[in-house]
């Protein structure tokens, strides 16, 4: 039977053997934890946007959080069943990662899967304390593309009772390099090897024309050749010890972004708003002064004999919001303007369509 790779943008069935962190960020409830910024190894693929580069912010999922209680509150509001903790490398800051963990499992409880990523093969001496605060999984980014210097603290893990995995980019120069360390991976403690299609962005254009690596073509950030390398891999890897895995780049952005933010989405949406199809919030809007917004938003309640929640004033917009529904009926009869909205299910909700329903005058 011919290896097939997941390129659709729908949610996939779980491939046998596959990381508990891979199934629940395919199904968009993995919380996206990011710790801070500070790494040190300066990878020349590295797509890590500037506003995040070496900040010592966090960042649950896109809400920039500055408490625990605001990572909390992001988890809450996705329903998260888990949380993926990343940077930056979440090993510079190990007293805030380990106090991550700490506080996600006292918050949602035991059963909330954790998974960290991390390139430093650190002390085995902490990984007892990662796996006494609950750490479920460990991901390791090998600077080298060998496990030698990663053996020992992988090992320490094991131990600790942390599932033991390897995530790199699939670098199509790199074939050899990735052949020879399935061998190692086979004699290794790790259960899985994740290997993400190699993508070309802003943050690494200019290094990936250095190497001389071409976009493959479609709507999509992929690197040419990483795919098709990642396929023969995954053939050679079925008759070993580990699960291998690879994630593409269409995947990663029109699949697992898109179930997380349907899924935030879902467990937001106000009474009068409604979820389209691309997993964007829709809702109708009429722009009401401050000094008008009472008087108005009590008019329109009384005469269009709507409950309460379904119609509310945005004071930072200065719009009254309301179903879309009630918003097209009012375009036909109102000189004033009548709007469609469309934002993004995110903390910040940010506003990526404006729609003027009527010919207002």
């Amino acid at each position: 039977m011919a290896t097939s790779l997941q390129m659709a943008t729908e949610i996939l069935p779980a491939e046998e053997g596959e990381a508990e962190g891979c199934v629940q960020c395919q199904r968009g409830s993995k919380l996206v934890l990011f710790v801070t910024g500070k790494c040190h190894w300066g990878c020349d693929y590295c797509p890590l946007s500037d506003n995040r580069r070496e900040s010592p912010d966090m960042f649950a999922n896109e809400r920039r959080c500055s408490t625990w209680q605001e990572v909390i509150e992001e988890g809450h509001a996705m329903r998260a069943t888990g949380t993926g903790i990343t940077g930056g490398d979440p090993m510079l800051d190990m007293e805030r990662s380990l106090e991550a963990v700490k506080q996600l499992k006292a918050a949602f409880g035991t059963e909330h899967h954790i998974h960290l990523y991390t390139s430093i093969p650190f002390s085995p001496e902490h990984a007892a304390d990662f796996g006494e605060a609950g750490l479920d999984e460990i991901r390791f980014h090998l600077l080298d593309g060998t496990v030698t210097k990663y053996e020992g603290v992988m090992q320490a893990c094991v131990q600790a009772g942390i599932e033991v995995g390897v995530e790199l980019p699939c670098e199509p120069d790199k074939e050899e390099q990735l052949f020879a360390l399935l061998e190692q991976l086979n004699e290794s403690p790790a259960t899985f090897l994740n290997l993400n299609e190699l993508e070309i962005t802003v943050g690494n254009q200019e290094n990936m024309d250095v190497r001389g690596f071409n976009l493959s073509g479609g709507i999509t950030a992929a690197a040419e050749g990483s795919a098709e390398l990642a396929l023969r891999l995954k053939s050679a890897a079925e008759p070993l010890n580990f699960h291998l895995k690879f994630c593409s780049a269409r995947y990663k952005d029109a699949g697992q972004l898109r179930a997380r933010f349907r899924r935030r989405g879902q467990a937001t949406l106000r009474p009068y708003e409604v979820l389209s199809e691309d997993d964007t919030i829709l809702f109708g809007a009429i722009p009401t002064a401050p000094t008008d917004a009472n008087e108005d938003l009590a008019e329109l309640t009384h005469e269009l004999g709507v409950a309460e929640g379904w119609i509310r004033y945005d004071a930072q917009h200065e719009r009254i919001e309301l179903p879309l529904s009630l918003a097209e009926e009012l375009a036909e009869i109102l000189s004033i303007p009548v709007l469609l909205v469309e934002v993004h299910p995110t903390h910040d909700r940010l506003e990526v369509g404006l729609v003027h329903l009527n010919e207002h005058r």
